[in-house]
């Protein structure tokens, strides 16, 4: 999809639809006791997440030269994986444990929500790619 669209509008399919919909999805799965109706919201979640994660490592790849892909690409991931992805269990039982379970959904939006601008603000790779550099 992202080859007859583009990089930025599957990216920005991801943030604009990631921020709408956290919240509701993640709330109602959390209050839903039918197999079925927890079935689809996790669907549902996977159609937004696949904006990002089907096409971060072509986007990536074609940001850099090949002279400095490999640390362009790794180290920006590692950090942002180690600190966001790392702690989320910790911040997600934080937040339970003060009784305030709700506010994790809110947290995983607030991540989304800082990715955004650089999703609205970002040239389409497709067009000016590194990769074959």
């Amino acid at each position: 999809m992202s080859d007859a669209i583009g990089r930025r509008p599957v990216l920005l399919w991801f943030g604009v639809l990631g921020a709408l919909f956290t919240v509701p999805v993640m709330t109602a799965m959390q209050h839903t006791h039918n197999l079925w109706a927890a079935f689809l919201l996790m669907v549902a979640a996977l159609v937004i997440v696949c904006g990002y994660t089907s096409i971060n490592v072509v986007v990536k790849s074609e940001l850099f030269p090949a002279e400095v892909r490999a640390l362009g690409t790794g180290l920006p991931y590692a950090l942002t994986v180690a600190v966001f992805g790392g702690t989320a269990d910790y911040v997600a039982f934080w937040f339970k444990s003060i009784g305030h379970q709700s506010w994790f959904p809110w947290y995983v939006t607030i991540c989304i929500l800082v990715s955004l601008p650089v999703h609205l603000f970002m040239g389409e790779t497709r067009f000016s790619s590194q990769f074959d550099a």
